[in-house]
């Protein structure tokens, strides 16, 4: 079959096929991130419900990252020999079931590993979904096709927190996860019937060989091993914030409702804002002073919540989340463009790191809130946000030196 994007080969805009991969994939962005974030709000209630410290609180988040992040390394693999189709449905169904289990487990070992399990399932739709768009789509609407996905994930990571965290007030947690898994049990059926299967797909051979070595061609880059720090960072850092700013709000002189601080996943939007932007200004400014002004913003925000007031951390919050989503989206398409060769997996191994860090720095984060309480949580993070900035000054400086030799 030719590769030309005429309309009778690839999907194009405005067409029946387009508005259904988009609605799918809007929903199944919306289903597997809200399934995983779910559980942020719900850390004062599991650490009371199963009697474990906040550090401990965190675990259900981020057991269920690192396992996606493992599941991410491979899901890509196992598509390539399966179809793009039957493994996204596979996860989401997955996804919804464990989600459902997870709400009737009173043991807290096992509520761990289904949440792991989670994040196994989730990867399935998270490293396949844009695989998909970029396989069945004409390539002159990928873009927006992929921004709307994008979106879904954005929302579904909010609606997740904003669904449990307005429901706690009036519900157990446990009823809570349950009404969550029921709709994404509806979103999978949906998604099923919905989804156009793949016409572009060809079955490729599992070889390791050559996944081993796409992995070592992107590891010896110096410029991705400082990019794949940087995502780590970034999101460990957001992450460790949403974990405890429940706990903080809880807390004198705030002593917020879970349903008002359900309310502060809001902040979200501002990033959904910010992340397609952040192409235009990196094409602009350059994606190196991009990164660094938005590293810097995050700080900034960062210590406007510090100011005991609930309008100081809202607007902190938004500053924040705002210049996260730019800085992610900056150095998410600087890996996809200076891994050219072996992009898939670049976009990976990127990703791995960048949930790696929700893991590590999410959990350790408890530690710190444990003895020093928001103040301290602060300057931690500061710390290791000053390390990207570090870092991002290396890549400028890396930038500069090459276009030197050009010259």
């Amino acid at each position: 079959m030719s590769k030309t994007s005429t309309s009778t080969d690839y999907i194009e805009y405005g067409t029946r096929p387009f508005l259904a991969i988009l609605f799918s994939l809007f929903l199944a962005g919306f289903a597997v991130f809200s399934s995983l974030y779910c559980v942020q709000p719900m850390m004062p209630f599991l650490a009371k419900f199963f009697q474990v410290t906040p550090t401990h609180s965190s675990f259900p988040l981020s057991f269920s990252t690192i396992a996606l992040a493992l599941g991410l390394l491979f899901a890509g693999l196992i598509s390539d020999r399966f179809g793009r189709k039957k493994i996204m449905v596979i996860s989401l169904f997955s996804t919804s079931i464990l989600l459902l289990m997870s709400s009737i487990l009173p043991y807290w070992e096992i509520f761990l590993a289904t949440r792991m399990m989670v994040g196994l399932a989730v990867s399935g739709v998270a490293s396949v979904a844009m695989t998909y768009i970029g396989e069945e789509i004409a390539q002159k609407d990928v873009g927006f096709a992929m921004g709307l996905y994008i979106s879904g994930t954005a929302i579904g990571g909010m609606g997740g927190r904003l669904i449990a965290g307005v429901l706690l007030d009036y519900i157990s947690w446990q009823t809570a996860t349950s009404i969550i898994g029921a709709l994404n049990l509806l979103i999978a059926i949906t998604f099923y019937m919905a989804l156009p299967a793949s016409k572009h797909f060809k079955a490729y051979p599992i070889n390791l060989n050559r996944f081993i070595e796409s992995f070592k061609k992107n590891l010896a880059d110096v410029r991705l091993r400082l990019l794949f720090a940087e995502g780590f960072i970034l999101m460990g850092c957001f992450v460790t914030v949403f974990n405890y700013m429940s706990y903080h709000l809880l807390e004198k002189p705030f002593e917020l409702s879970q349903m008002w601080i359900g309310l502060i996943s809001i902040a979200y939007l501002s990033g959904i804002y910010s992340s397609p932007r952040a192409a235009s200004w990196s094409h602009k400014f350059g994606r190196d002073n991009v990164l660094i002004a938005m590293l810097s913003m995050m700080i900034f925000g960062l210590w406007i919540m510090l100011i005991p007031t609930l309008w100081a951390i809202l607007a902190g919050l938004l500053i924040f989340t705002f210049s996260f989503f730019a800085a992610h989206s900056t150095s998410s398409s600087w890996v996809s463009v200076q891994s050219l060769q072996y992009r898939a997996v670049g976009s990976s191994l990127y990703l791995f790191c960048y949930y790696l860090g929700s893991s590590f720095l999410g959990s350790s984060g408890g530690l710190v809130w444990e003895q020093g309480g928001w103040f301290g949580l602060t300057i931690a993070i500061t710390l290791v946000l000053i390390i990207g900035v570090f870092i991002a000054f290396k890549l400028k400086q890396i930038q500069i030196q090459e276009k030197l030799k050009i010259n």
